[in-house]
């Protein structure tokens, strides 16, 4: 899996080795004794026959017998156990679940995505006013019809590779077009089997590739239609299907992302492990020991190195946020800014009573929902009533005071205020979930509930699942509470699985009877406009529709939004495609309006994207200042 080589003299010194190289607390130095096996000549005492006064004897003699054993030796053995990031700016978090992949063609989540967007970079970004800006491209142009973008890229970016064995940083090449075109043809190959693949569908020849038989003897065809076209080294052009103003924003998600051909043709799938993986962006990759640990490293060669102070960033895999809660509290850790999660919920009033704590805790306004997802297959949520019905016996206001307690916001529409084409002020969508009276809603829930078919919810028998997570898990049981009240003669019932299982459980594709009836998930901006949250999400032909919504009239709308060019009219397009999926159709319930919840030590100042997220390359830290708090 790894490429690294260390001596190993027994497994305790490789244990103390491995520690002290992936940017933990170094041991104590010491010096160990182990057992060594050694190869040594030996003396025996043997029968030798031997002819005596003309007879043959057996004797007994002691004689030297060219042998050779193996034998166990006590040996002492020095540690080295100096610490390598001594003299340098380490940030220490924890990370709250096993990332996936660091495959930018494969990722899906926001753990994985969140690493993937240290380590490589994009033709375009967005800056802290979520407007699009040049990245691994310098500018870009449009032809007169829309259809042809063409962009130019810097010359100065390299791939790098960490040697493991040393942790040397060196240049492998500069990334080139096409690096960026192998990228994309890379996320459409069916073979692949990339799960956002879908987002390409704007281009000429993607659909059509992606869903192809790689066995037929047409593959060849529609590969080679496939509308990116190499200029020269630092150009490539790219062709749409239909006119897409937001396309700039496109080629800066992880789907397009430059990909190095010879290092996925030599390791395969296990390219992105430490030691294989080479890299274009701020950090590198230097550790990840799967389901312990992970580490990136500052990269040298990156084009604004010199405007990076953290060198390395990382921490543990903890899953249980009161655990990292009291590494954070005995200064071990510098967040709890986890990509999914923060504090525990549980600790919010004590937090913001804390005269240290509150001036340490972040809320601010993000982009992105929360919601439950209905199964819309799966009985008995394939009937909209009940849906409806169960999307109006949460108490959401009462939710976000007495669990989430992060100033939320109750959520009625899926894309959130920010997201051009968002209908978060209009409450005839969704409305039915944010009512004044919350008795109102719970009457009315319980009207649907028994209209069809299950009165009391009488002859109901759901699961509600949600992946690992403490706060997820307290959320579950806040709704899992209401739903109960409302409907008092159903059984509901939670379960939770390990993240990457739990994404695999809710693809389209598996089987119904391996699903929940509801399930929870979360959507963030990967840019801002609505053609990201119900083209991307929901439309019948993407893979992240774990609802299993199906409605032409929806595709139709969001799909002709998504080339109109003119913004009241796909403002107007994207209302009613809300009006179906919320209000008519009511395929899930949303349920608040994401904060940033976040603890930071007094020593690190961050910078927040509101759709790029965390750029940890703009971030910094004191650190005199953290190694005062503890007393270094």
């Amino acid at each position: 899996m790894f490429s690294k080589k260390f001596l190993a003299v027994s497994a305790l010194a490789v244990l103390l080795v491995v520690i002290a190289a992936c940017g933990g607390p170094p041991p104590t130095p010491q010096t160990i004794t182990v057992v060594e096996t050694v190869e040594v000549k030996v003396i025996e005492t043997v029968e030798v026959v031997k002819e005596v006064e003309g007879e043959t004897v057996t004797v007994i003699e002691t004689v030297e017998v060219e042998k050779i054993v193996e034998v166990e030796k006590i040996v002492e053995v020095e540690v080295d156990s100096g610490n390598p990031d001594e003299d340098r700016v380490v940030l220490d978090t924890h990370i709250g679940s096993e990332p996936p992949t660091l495959d930018p063609s494969l990722a899906t989540d926001t753990t994985s995505s969140f690493f993937i967007d240290q380590i490589f970079m994009g033709l375009t970004t967005f800056d802290d006013e979520a407007n699009v800006v040049p990245a691994l491209a310098t500018d870009w142009e449009v032809s007169e019809d829309g259809l042809v973008w063409t962009f130019n890229m810097r010359d100065d970016v390299q791939w790098v590779h960490r040697d493991p064995s040393n942790g040397e940083i060196s240049t492998v090449r500069p990334v080139t077009a096409d690096d960026v075109k192998f990228g994309i043809m890379r996320t459409l190959n069916p073979d692949t089997a990339s799960d956002y693949a879908y987002i390409l569908y704007i281009m000429a020849g993607a659909e059509e590739y992606n869903t192809a038989d790689p066995a037929s003897d047409e593959f060849a065809d529609f590969e080679a239609a496939v509308g990116v076209e190499v200029i020269d080294e630092t150009t490539i052009s790219i062709t749409v299907k239909e006119p897409a103003a937001y396309f700039p924003s496109i080629v800066g998600q992880a789907t397009t992302y430059a990909q190095p051909s010879e290092i996925i043709d030599l390791y395969g799938d296990n390219w992105t492990e430490a030691g294989n993986i080479v890299t274009n962006g701020p950090y590198t990759l230097r550790d990840w020991l799967h389901s312990a640990e992970i580490y990136i490293e500052k990269n040298p060669e990156w084009i604004m190195a010199d405007d990076v102070q953290i060198e390395v960033f990382g921490g543990p895999i903890i899953q249980e946020a009161s655990t990292a809660m009291a590494m954070y509290e005995n200064n071990e850790l510098d967040t709890m800014a986890d990509p999914g999660w923060g504090p525990p919920l549980p600790d919010m009033d004590r937090i913001k009573a804390d005269a240290q704590m509150s001036e340490e805790l972040l809320i601010a306004p993000r982009l992105c929902t929360y919601y439950y997802g209905f199964v819309n297959t799966k009985p008995p949520f394939d009937d909209p009533v009940v849906r409806k019905a169960f999307a109006a016996a949460m108490d959401r206001q009462s939710l976000i005071e007495f669990v989430t307690k992060g100033d939320q916001v109750p959520a009625h529409s899926f894309a959130p205020p920010g997201i051009y084409g968002n209908v978060a002020a209009d409450f005839s969508i969704g409305g039915f979930m944010v009512e004044a009276s919350y008795d109102d809603q719970l009457a009315q829930a319980q009207e649907w509930i028994a209209e069809a078919g299950y009165p009391n919810g009488e002859g109901l028998d759901v699961v509600l699942m949600h992946n690992t997570s403490e706060a997820h898990a307290q959320i579950a049981q806040a709704v899992q509470a209401m739903w109960q009240e409302a409907f008092p003669d159903a059984n509901i019932d939670i379960e939770n699985q390990e993240w990457a299982v739990y994404l695999k459980t809710m693809q389209p594709d598996t089987d119904d009877s391996e699903k929940p009836n509801i399930y929870r998930l979360g959507w963030c901006a990967d840019y801002p406009d609505a053609n990201n949250w119900l083209n991307e999400v929901f439309n019948s032909k993407s893979s992240s529709n774990y609802a299993r919504f199906n409605s032409p009239e929806y595709d139709a709308l969001v799909e002709e939004a998504a080339s109109v060019a003119d913004p009241e009219t796909r403002a107007e397009l994207y209302r009613q495609a809300e009006q179906i999926l919320i209000q008519d159709e009511t395929a899930i319930a949303p349920i608040y309006y994401y904060t940033y919840v976040r603890l930071y030590k007094p020593w690190v100042s961050i910078v927040i994207n509101p759709v790029g997220g965390d750029p940890v390359w703009q971030w910094t830290l004191d650190a005199d200042a953290k190694a005062s708090a503890r007393g270094e």
